[in-house]
């Protein structure tokens, strides 16, 4: 699925969640009413943006949002220059960790009958409602960008936890691999101690402490 696949996608599932009342409605933008030219505006999401948006990566977090809307005899073309930091999970100690924002993306916007998304990061939007919603856009534009692996620089995690999931790590490895699959429960023999394989599960975690 590509980015703005995945955007447009959850940007349906959040309108049938949310409707356009309370803090999101500022997030609308009324395209059909703009001038031509470039119109700007700026929008902070804190942390009640968040929560109340409930999206499954970030759960607060402090961010300036900077969007320029340029409107053209044929499209809208809407920039985004975010700013700030978030809170999210340690991948490592699992306690919360900050995490730099900065980030722009830029999208086209032309009006339809129904909300769609074409190649070039073109979205659709009903001519009828004549406007957009900005919110969802804006939280995948930091959420898409969080890397793959997030942890607390070194000597900042939770080392309590950290002990405990190498413990838990060693004693998994010790006990889950000690038998070989045979046909029946009593065939089972103990494996040799150079057989003895570690769960490619734990092997992971293994690795993320060993390289941190």
């Amino acid at each position: 699925m590509c980015v703005l696949s995945f955007i447009f996608y959850n940007f349906a599932e959040f309108l049938n969640v949310h409707t356009k009342v309370g803090n999101f409605e500022i997030y609308d933008i009324p395209l059909k009413e703009l001038s031509e030219g470039t119109h700007e505006y700026e929008f902070l999401l804190d942390d009640k943006f968040f929560e109340e948006l409930e999206g499954p990566e970030i759960g607060k977090g402090n961010v300036e949002a900077f969007v320029s809307v340029k409107k053209t005899a044929h499209a809208f073309e809407i920039d985004f220059d975010l700013q700030g930091s978030i809170t999210i999970q340690c991948d490592r100690c699992l306690d919360d960790m900050n995490l730099d924002v900065d980030c722009e993306e830029r999208f086209l916007v032309k009006f339809g009958d129904e909300y769609s998304e074409e190649e070039g990061n073109l979205i659709v939007v009903p001519e009828a409602e004549g406007a957009i919603n900005l919110a969802w856009y804006l939280y995948e534009c930091i959420a898409l960008r969080i890397p793959i692996r997030h942890v607390h620089p070194a000597g900042e995690c939770n080392e309590a936890m950290v002990a405990k999931l190498r413990n838990h790590i060693a004693t998994s490895a010790d006990d889950d691999e000690l038998y070989d699959n045979g046909e029946d429960e009593e065939d089972l023999t103990p494996l040799d101690s150079e057989e003895k394989a570690i769960d490619p599960r734990w092997e992971g975690l293994r690795k993320l402490i060993d390289n941190n």
